[in-house]
């Protein structure tokens, strides 16, 4: 049986409290996205290869998407105080170990360790949401986590591109070290636990199956931009994950203590948002990707340009996501998803047909344009899922959320990464057969990949269409009620009666 610890939600001080994970989530996130500008230089400093290089962001996404099915479990087992500080630790300790790094290795290591205490914190923060806010009051509190969700990452190539071109990469790691302190110190001051504690029976062979599952798979996903489709490493990845996501499916519905609960599936619009948060995690890695690519490949844009030409679409996010999650609670999900969904789209059509000569200025204007859309949908999609599970199911939606959101976001960028490379080669190919006139072999090289992201922002604007058409059936549900029956157990009672939205 389980041990509960009782809590009195009313009592707990909200504010310090979102302000203490915010800021720790905040950090966990921008750690996510700095490695990306200073591959080039670590690559010189280390002598090691860019295939190598990019196991510092790929091991760093491996790492959290193993690690947050075994979330719920954690936050069920352990106090939200005791596991924000443990995982904020953990996360302290890799970025110790990455600063003082003196070869690619332990550099790496630290990397893989500030994953482990990374991948914790943004499920953990969602659940507590969820937990202390009724319904009609999570849209606004959801922005704010909005807020360190999109622009930690959007911001973090325009820190790391000023701080490579004027101090050593090791900066971006000292730079962190008091920050989190901070967070640490903040948190053992304000952190209160907000939610009953249980005490769970470990899965091992649960833990297993999703640890080989999602890690082998987020492999082959990330392998197959760089060693494509046909490798024998990527297939043989994601066929040994696909096969271990299955067994680990039949164990958690046959278990009575699953590690995931996936039965939260049963609620509709929680399944609906779900696959509606699929094609919009592979929608925002267009800019988040292919526009750095454009612009440091193929237009000789320093990484602080391409940082600086974001910067104020990210500026505008995070003014946006709290008025968003505002409007959240006022009107609902689905006429703010389908506006932000028609913005995003009119306005990355305006990235298909990029040339060697498009202007900058246009270029933050669309960019803008696109995070501007996406502010509108990203955080109401979600909380309108999580919004009709039972209380029960609160840890085991946000995990199974977040690991969605990773295994997507890898799969999109695979995808982007082999229509691009492939699209290149054929407009290579068109190029040289149609005669190239004067034009020299670095130019034509950069005509054809200018004309493979165009392609790839096409497959962008197909996702986002179907996003777009899903986003017509959300409907405003009330949260499933738990009652107790006579017997020991207690059973989901699902209130299937839906509201529709004006």
């Amino acid at each position: 049986m389980s041990k509960n610890l009782a809590f009195d939600s009313s009592a707990i001080k909200k504010g310090p409290l979102l302000f203490v994970m915010i800021l720790g989530a905040f950090i966990a996130v921008l750690n996510q996205t700095i490695m990306s500008v200073a591959l080039p230089g670590l690559m010189i400093d280390f002598n090691i290869e860019a295939s190598t290089a990019q196991w510092l962001t790929t091991g760093y996404m491996l790492v959290n998407g193993v690690l947050i099915p075994i979330t719920a479990f954690l936050m069920q087992r352990f106090t939200t105080r005791e596991l924000f500080q443990a995982s904020m630790v953990i996360f302290l300790g890799g970025t110790v170990v990455s600063a003082i790094a003196s070869n690619f290795d332990v550099l790496l290591a630290g990397r893989l360790i500030q994953a482990a205490g990374a991948g914790i914190i943004m499920p953990l923060l969602m659940n507590v949401i969820l937990t202390v806010f009724p319904p009609n009051k999570r849209g606004a509190a959801m922005g704010m986590v909005g807020f360190a969700i999109i622009f930690a990452p959007a911001i973090g190539p325009t820190i790391a591109g000023y701080v490579i071109e004027h101090f050593s990469w090791r900066t971006m790691f000292y730079g962190m070290i008091p920050l989190v302190v901070i967070v640490i110190v903040v948190a053992f001051i304000f952190l209160k636990n907000v939610a009953e504690r249980a005490y769970p029976k470990i899965d091992i062979l649960s833990i297993l199956l999703s640890t080989i599952g999602f890690g082998t798979v987020l492999y082959g996903f990330s392998s197959a931009g760089s060693k494509g489709w046909s490798s024998e490493e990527v297939i043989l990845s994601i066929v040994t994950g696909v096969v271990a996501l299955i067994l680990f499916t039949w164990r958690q519905l046959v278990s009575k203590s699953p590690l995931l609960d996936l039965r939260a599936f049963k609620y509709s619009m929680f399944s609906l948002t779900t696959i509606i948060n699929i094609a919009v995690t592979m929608v925002m890695y267009a800019d988040m990707m292919l526009l750095p690519l454009y612009l440091q490949n193929a237009r000789g844009y320093t990484a602080l340009e391409s940082g600086l030409l974001m910067l104020p679409g990210a500026l505008l996010m995070g003014v946006m996501m709290p008025v968003t999650g505002k409007l959240f609670d006022r009107f609902g999900a689905k006429w703010l998803s389908i506006i932000g969904m028609a913005i995003t789209i009119v306005t990355t059509i305006g990235f298909v047909n990029l040339t060697d000569s498009t202007s900058y200025t246009y270029l933050v204007l669309m960019s803008t344009g696109r995070r501007f859309g996406m502010a509108m949908f990203l955080m109401p999609i979600t909380t309108a899922g999580l919004n009709q599970l039972p209380a029960r199911l609160n840890a085991h939606g946000t995990a199974i959320s977040n690991t969605i959101k990773q295994v997507a976001g890898a799969i999109g960028t695979s995808l982007l990464v082999t229509v691009m490379a492939n699209r290149t080669k054929t407009h290579l190919l068109d190029m040289v057969a149609g005669g190239t006139g004067n034009m020299t072999k670095e130019h034509i090289l950069m005509e054809a990949s200018i004309q493979g992201i165009n392609d790839a922002y096409l497959v962008i604007i197909g996702i986002g269409v179907v996003g777009l058409v899903l986003s017509f059936f959300i409907k405003r549900t009330e949260q499933a009620e738990e009652i107790a029956e006579t017997s020991t157990t207690t059973r989901i009672n699902v209130n299937r009666n839906t509201v529709s939205e004006t």
